[in-house]
């Protein structure tokens, strides 16, 4: 697998589905991908910070990005059948206030597939 950042989130993603199967928490995934992710060498902040600027003023509205890798790529885990477009859109959204190009959406309730890409 490639030494990329989301070559190894998808590494770890695809491990931790193996062990562990469908049915957890997302925070349970969240903890086990951060480890994982730790493990290869990579830098994980869990629960990143997302603010939102308006008017040049930062205004705090908990919005919180699952993980954030190596400073530049957003994960974030959503544990349920159906992605929405709202779900797309969430990302899209964390990339733009944090100013960021790269994103995943991890799904670990889906069937184990090469990448849980939503």
């Amino acid at each position: 697998m490639s030494d990329t950042p989301t070559g190894r989130i998808i590494e770890a993603a695809i491990k931790i589905h193996r062990k562990l199967g469908p049915g957890l928490l997302e925070s349970a995934y969240e903890a086990c991908l951060a480890y994982e992710l730790e493990q290869f060498g990579r830098q994980v902040q869990r629960q990143k910070a997302v603010p939102l600027v308006y008017n040049t003023v930062k205004l705090e509205c908990g919005f919180r990005a699952d993980l954030l890798v190596d400073r530049e790529v957003v994960v974030e885990i959503k544990c349920k059948e159906a992605i929405q477009p709202v779900d797309e859109a969430q990302l899209r959204s964390y990339l733009r206030l944090l100013d960021l190009r790269v994103g995943r959406g991890e799904r670990p309730q889906r069937t184990l597939r090469k990448s849980n890409l939503f």
